[in-house]
């Protein structure tokens, strides 16, 4: 409302502005990452408005708990504040449960799934007349537990302890003259960012009116929107920060009336630790709110809405933004011709109204919309996605999810920034398959430390999505793969990486526990690959590319270590020439599990405990040649923000905490070699990597 209403248009509130006293900031936690880094350049233009008019108010910040309050209240504000930590608020009695799902398969370490979990209880809630909130993390959750309430309760409503059938959903008849393709009178609703806004308007006032008993959604329902009041709020799997948590919680149960809260923990590493470590969560808050609003892309935004709204003095200040730097940008701003100069004022000039075009939710304001035709060829907008989320949830040939109704995406125009989807009726989902690969740019920072090195610098990333997988619904069986031609996405940031010294490597070949060497593959092997490069007439066997400048490469089809002997394993039966690209592909589809991989996976899934971010905020490669290491295995955990908002530098400093808490984590697992719950699933070879995972932390994490 800020930053897209009022402050473009102050001369409308000049009264208010000339009168404003108190500006009262509510649940301040939920301000960081990008979001809080927007809300800060918010809070610097709105500052600059009320001194415009001669006001100076005080500002009054309330958060949930956070390991660091005053930091964050002071970075968003840029002005001093006093701590008042003494909550005398009224409560009712509230249940939280912290909820388990059972092993289902000791030996790989599988527990029921969290989601099906929660479709379980939402369904005895339901027949018990609670009126209820499911949270997920991603729209997809959202849209699948969506999707599986309409199949168990609405089609045929089970008894309490019955569970979800299997059968995928029927979808609703799909029509252009319905462009909501909302269930009209539906008890079960869905809630989540890139909906229109007429339809989220529609979902808010049939939840307070107690039309909606049981309404799915995202974190965008978490907090700042009236839904009334609510009996039960169940959690599929952790929200990704402890505030975050509570908040959630804290849509059931209104003053001082009882509610039930419940935490469905996933299978990822990050959950589990809670799950054996409730104290953890409920006696302790170890994270950090941080934001970063001098952010290059993110500051830029808000410079050219602070210019449409007034005059920028060539001198002037904009929060605590240097000097040098300020004047940098409005010169860019004059240069671009945005900004018209005269004498020592720049004003704006551009025919665009700029707030418009920044969202406060993402470090690119650009957006991709979501037209849906019928049979008639009839289309309508039917929601939107960011353009940075654009190629992974929505190209080609992807089953995209929209009030339970199945959508195949057919184009996506990324210069037009418009995909176009066809309402299908299938019993699967689809999940992207990446590439990523990751180059130096600049290291800020390095430290040795037992056994490796700990460093942080500026990187390139560079993603490509390269095909997709086909999951049944219920079962997630894989169905099967598809390819996908899409340009490579770059992102230059931030990053942190912990480099094993050679040492270390040498260490865990002596003792048998290291599976990253390349082309170690026995003495016949250099013959054995040209040959079965010359039987295949020197072509890839996937896409059929000839060899050119590069050697193709000869993969194994059944993985190199499931075998006794090099010569067996190195048969040219089980031999294929490929392309680097497909065999980049190929071994992405094995997924065989080491060391190396199941280390970052347990560091990947421990981040945001002491970081206050979603998972998604951070980026995840293993490497074992890594060219920020002159070839050496490597683990990359990067910010997904262009220019990077500090994640990065703050797991630096970490690096002991985090590595002890991942050693608790995999050494404590009950699985025998490896599990989701510890250093993610085992390959498709069998193999888990949690005694190679462990060999590796007993090393690089002894002075811990």
């Amino acid at each position: 409302m800020l930053h897209t209403a009022i402050l473009p248009h102050h001369t409308k509130w000049a009264d208010f502005f000339r009168n404003l006293r108190f500006v009262v900031i509510d649940e301040m936690h939920i301000y960081r990452g990008v979001f809080g880094s927007h809300v800060a350049n918010v809070l610097r233009r709105l500052k600059r408005i009320t001194a415009f008019y001669g006001a100076e108010p005080q500002f009054i910040l309330t958060s949930a708990t956070i390991a660091n309050p005053t930091e964050l209240a002071e970075r968003l504000i840029e002005a001093p504040t006093v701590l008042v930590d003494n909550d005398g608020s009224a409560k009712g009695p509230k249940h939280f449960l912290i909820y388990n799902p059972p092993i289902i398969d000791a030996d790989l370490g599988l527990r029921r799934s969290s989601l099906l979990e929660g479709v379980r209880l939402a369904q005895d809630l339901f027949h018990h007349n609670l009126q209820t909130i499911l949270f997920a993390r991603t729209r997809r959750t959202v849209e699948l537990l969506l999707t599986y309430l309409k199949d168990t309760i609405l089609t045929s409503p089970p008894p309490p302890t019955t569970q979800p059938s299997s059968s995928p959903s029927p979808n609703p008849p799909f029509s252009i003259l319905n462009s909501q393709f909302s269930i009209l009178n539906s008890p079960i609703r869905a809630y989540r960012s890139g909906y229109l806004p007429r339809q989220r308007r529609e979902i808010e006032q049939e939840l307070r009116s107690g039309d909606v008993k049981t309404i799915v959604a995202t974190s965008a329902l978490e907090l700042g929107i009236d839904i009334g009041q609510l009996s039960a709020a169940v959690l599929v799997g952790y929200p990704g920060t402890i505030a975050g948590t509570w908040q959630q919680a804290g849509r059931a149960g209104r003053q001082e009336e009882p509610a039930l809260a419940v935490l469905i923990t996933s299978a990822n590493p990050l959950d589990q630790f809670l799950a054996h470590h409730p104290d953890y969560f409920f006696e302790r808050t170890p994270e950090q709110a941080l934001i970063d609003p001098d952010n290059l892309l993110i500051l830029l935004q808000h410079l050219r809405c602070a210019a449409f709204e007034l005059p920028f003095r060539t001198n002037e200040p904009f929060g605590r933004v240097e000097p040098a730097v300020l004047a940098e940008f409005l010169q860019y701003l004059y240069d671009s011709g945005e900004l018209h100069r005269s004498n020592d004022q720049y004003f704006w000039m551009d025919e665009h109204y700029p707030a418009q075009l920044v969202s406060l939710r993402t470090a690119s304001p650009s957006k991709v919309t979501l037209q849906a035709g019928d049979e008639n060829d009839a289309w309508a907008t039917i929601g939107e996605v960011d353009v940075a989320s654009a190629d992974w949830m929505v190209h080609p040939e992807a089953i995209y999810l929209h009030e339970g109704q199945s959508f195949r995406v057919e184009t996506l125009d990324l210069e037009q920034q418009v995909a176009r989807l066809r309402p299908v009726n299938v019993d699967y989902y689809t999940e992207p398959l990446r590439e990523t690969t990751v180059q130096l740019i600049d290291q800020i920072d390095h430290a040795a430390v037992t056994g490796a090195t700990k460093n942080h610098g500026e990187i390139l990333v560079t993603t490509q999505i390269i095909g997709y997988r086909m999951l049944s619904w219920f079962s997630h069986e894989r169905l099967g793969e598809g390819e996908v031609e899409l340009p490579p996405n770059e992102l230059q940031t931030s990053g942190y990486w912990l480099t094993l010294a050679p040492e270390t490597v040498q260490a865990l070949r002596d003792a048998g526990l290291w599976s990253n060497d390349p082309n170690n593959y026995g003495p016949n092997w250099p013959r054995r690959r040209n040959q079965a490069r010359a039987r295949d007439g020197y072509r890839c066997q996937l896409c059929g590319a000839p060899e050119t400048d590069r050697q193709h490469d000869v993969h194994h089809k059944i993985p190199f270590r499931q075998f006794d002997s090099y010569e067996t394993a190195n048969r040219l039966s089980n031999l294929v020439t490929l392309c680097r690209t497909c065999h980049r592909r190929a071994e992405t589809a094995v997924r065989t599990r080491s060391g190396l991989s199941g280390l970052a996976d347990a560091l990947g899934h421990l981040a945001p405990l002491f970081l206050m971010c979603d998972t998604h905020d951070l980026g995840l490669h293993a490497d074992p040649q890594s060219p920020l290491a002159e070839g050496q295995p490597t683990i990359i955990i990067f910010d997904r923000v262009p220019a990077g908002l500090g994640f990065s530098r703050r797991l630096f400093d970490l690096h002991t905490d985090l590595l002890y808490h991942a050693y608790e984590l995999v050494a404590t697992c009950p699985c025998p070699d490896g599990c989701p719950s510890c250093v993610g699933p085992a390959g498709e070879d069998g193999m888990g990597g949690k005694r190679e995972t462990l060999a590796i932390l007993e090393i690089v994490g002894r002075s811990t």
